[in-house]
């Protein structure tokens, strides 16, 4: 079963608040996020893992009437960001609970647990069955 981790930054404000801690906590934070990944692909768990730039650079895309892009943002201001993400191939839910729960104690500043919260969702192999 294939889940896909997604890890939510608290409090955007349109740049990516690490920027602003020591060097060496930012320096723990990346070896953490390298070795985690490291673990999954040697186990055979990870499919895919990415950090995403801060939300200051997203933009929100639609298609007009005509089919060109229309772009609204930067939302700079939210009250939490999806910072980066795995997808992982694992047994159970409950694997995909417990590497979650790992992504979540990265260290932050001082080396504390950040603990920040890390959605879990299935990822479908296609749509639901039962639709009409």
């Amino acid at each position: 079963m294939k889940y896909m981790l997604m890890m939510n930054a608290p409090r955007g404000d349109g740049n990516w608040g690490v920027a602003n801690w020591p060097p060496d906590d930012i320096k723990a934070m990346v070896g953490f996020m390298r070795r985690f990944s490291q673990e999954l692909r040697q186990a055979g768990e990870l499919v895919a893992s990415e950090g995403l730039a801060a939300p200051g650079q997203a933009k929100v895309v639609r298609a007009s009437k005509d089919g060109t892009p229309i772009t609204d943002g930067v939302f700079p201001e939210t009250k939490e960001f999806l910072a980066g993400y795995w997808i992982i191939d694992v047994e159970s839910p409950e694997r995909a609970y417990a590497i979650a729960a790992k992504a979540s104690t990265c260290p932050g500043p001082g080396g504390k647990p950040l603990n920040m919260p890390i959605e879990v969702r299935e990822v479908m192999s296609g749509p639901p069955v039962d639709l009409p």
